[in-house]
């Protein structure tokens, strides 16, 4: 039987590659956004739903975990940025950061994790950003969002590590999508600088640390903050 991966955010970009590379690779894959893709695919099942509402992510979850048969891997990818100066940011801008990154995740982990613990299986992927590891100037509510992810994640860990499953998050350098096309090509080049490895990520490499938390033998991984390009 074919297992079965939710994504988050998954109607273009990262979201979107995720999803396609493991449907090629033979998974079932159920995506979600605000709005429709512009894409389709067998194997793959979409909702349109906010992270950040509780109640649509519990009406997602509960279908998605009815017609999979039980969803055995989340990938939350979902995730929005606005880079600004902390004292020229709107307050509705940090609102909607902190409650797509932070709250967004949390909906997801306790309504899918449910369903894990119960049937004593699961992997749990968070994405993150070297931003949190960085202290990016400009770049404060999307930092601070994605350092609460990387708490959300080591709690997690402990709560869920005794059901079977694993919670772990990854954290990307800049790669090219809508999240970092507005940024400053010197802001870029000052960002590669801090990284052992100075060159710009690649969807690639995303996938590959997902799919090591997912394998079947990183069972024994949870917790953990991996870090693309050599960020310490």
């Amino acid at each position: 039987m074919r297992k079965t991966l939710l994504i988050t955010g998954s109607r273009k970009g990262l979201g979107r590659f995720l999803a396609e590379s493991f449907l090629d690779r033979g998974w079932r894959v159920w995506g979600c956004s605000r709005s429709e893709p512009g894409w389709a695919r067998d194997g793959y099942r979409h909702f349109s739903c906010d992270v950040a509402d509780s109640g649509a992510v519990r009406s997602m979850v509960r279908q998605a975990e009815k017609e999979s048969g039980g969803l055995y891997a989340l990938v939350n990818n979902a995730g929005i940025a606005s880079m600004n100066a902390m004292l020229l940011t709107p307050s509705a801008t940090a609102r909607r950061i902190m409650e797509t990154n932070a709250l967004g995740t949390f909906n997801l982990m306790q309504e899918v994790a449910k369903g894990m613990c119960r049937r004593k299986e699961g992997r749990v992927v968070n994405v993150s950003s070297i931003a949190a590891a960085l202290d990016l100037e400009g770049e404060a509510l999307y930092a601070a969002s994605k350092s609460a992810v990387e708490s959300l994640t080591r709690v997690a860990a402990r709560e869920f590590g005794g059901h079977g499953v694993t919670v772990n998050a990854v954290g990307p350098t800049a790669i090219d999508t809508d999240l970092v096309r507005g940024v400053p090509d010197e802001k870029l080049r000052q960002l590669m600088e801090r990284q052992a490895i100075p060159r710009a990520g690649q969807p690639e490499d995303l996938l590959n640390a997902v799919e090591f938390f997912l394998r079947p033998e990183s069972d024994f991984i949870s917790g953990q903050v991996l870090y693309l390009g050599g960020v310490t």
